[in-house]
């Protein structure tokens, strides 16, 4: 593997990490607010 190859897949390794952790920590935020949104009362 060349030093380019190599320093790409660092870089894909390293920015991969982050956008992981928050797209898992977005998901588990809408699931969480779109369930406490059932049980709110819709009458006003």
């Amino acid at each position: 593997m060349s030093t380019l190859e190599s320093v790409i897949w660092h870089v894909l390794g390293y920015a991969a990490m982050p956008v992981i952790i928050l797209s898992g920590f977005a998901a588990v935020a809408i699931v969480s607010l779109w369930f406490l949104s059932l049980g709110k009362d819709k009458e006003v």
